[in-house]
């Protein structure tokens, strides 16, 4: 398999969209198989995110010692030194790492819809600096590939090495925040989450509440897993200020923008995302999210 011209996942010989069930009746090895090509993914996104987007890789935690185990993250040369506004991309939970909105979208709609790319791209354009956070990355797997096939039964968790800062999506992107976000020369700094990334980014908010609010000016929830509610413990002052300065997108079968009446969350502005597939909500409003971006922006 290789993505084509247009980014999407081809058998080589056939032309053909990736197959699951490749081998029949065998659910364990075809599980294996895509788990490989996963992976692969996982670091063509990377080469990409430094080749075609040129962003740099950061280590953290930035004092690890000689072989400790290590998270990265990626962000634009300038992101922390240039007073220009900065955007920082959240993604969900799940086996897909830094660059990716999700692992299924890249194998079947390809690398346009399922990669942040056409995000960074864009907010490199309008923006100046973004940083792409690596939220998933939390262990390391010491086992070889012989006992990992030995203990895929048993699953024992004490091969799993947690990486110092960045054990949880919480605490790596408190971590990206306290040492690198924080400190950036751009006053302006703007999020885009997505689903599991908002309920994250509401952490941040909570932990970091005048810090936060003071850098940041604008965030884009897209389906988030947040709940305004029960994180804030009903803080007026942060209720008003996502009330105030956050938008979500949510998957609906309205058009793109259109508002979206929820009473769960009564917490901020809610609009369709275009679509009613979870998966391509990031994709659909790409171009609906820089325009709120930048509106806001020029606002402040």
């Amino acid at each position: 398999y290789d993505f084509n011209i247009k980014g999407e996942l081809r058998h080589l010989d056939t032309n053909e969209s990736f197959v699951f069930n490749y081998y029949k009746n065998a659910q364990e090895r075809n599980h294996k198989r895509y788990q490989i090509l996963g992976h692969l993914i996982t670091q063509y996104v990377y080469e990409l995110l430094e080749r075609v987007c040129m962003l740099q890789k950061v280590y953290i935690p930035t004092d690890a010692t000689g072989d400790e185990p290590r998270s990265f993250f990626f962000m634009s040369e300038n992101a922390l030194t240039s007073s220009s506004s900065l955007v920082v991309l959240l993604q969900d939970r799940g086996v897909f790492h830094a660059g990716q909105w999700g692992r299924k979208t890249i194998v079947n709609e390809g690398l346009e819809h399922g990669t942040q790319i056409p995000f960074i791209k864009m907010a490199l354009q309008s923006h100046g600096g973004v940083i792409v956070l690596n939220p998933n990355d939390n262990f390391v797997d010491l086992k070889t590939e012989k006992e990992r096939e030995e203990s895929l039964t048993s699953m024992q968790s004490i091969w799993w090495i947690p990486k110092r800062g960045s054990s949880s999506p919480e605490e790596h992107t408190m971590y990206v925040w306290d040492h690198f976000i924080s400190k950036s020369a751009a006053k302006n700094v703007a999020f885009v989450a997505h689903g599991y990334g908002g309920l994250v980014f509401i952490d941040l908010l909570v932990q970091r509440k005048w810090e936060v609010m003071n850098q940041v000016y604008s965030v884009a929830f897209i389906d988030s897993m947040h709940n305004t509610q029960h994180q804030t413990r009903s803080d007026p002052q942060m209720q008003e200020w996502i009330q105030k300065y956050c938008r979500e997108w949510v998957s609906n079968s309205k058009p793109l923008d259109k508002a979206v009446g929820s009473l769960m969350k009564a917490n901020c502005p809610t609009v369709s995302a275009g679509t009613e597939k979870y998966d391509l909500a990031p994709s659909c409003c790409l171009h609906a999210i820089f325009k709120y971006l930048k509106s806001t922006l020029k606002a402040k």
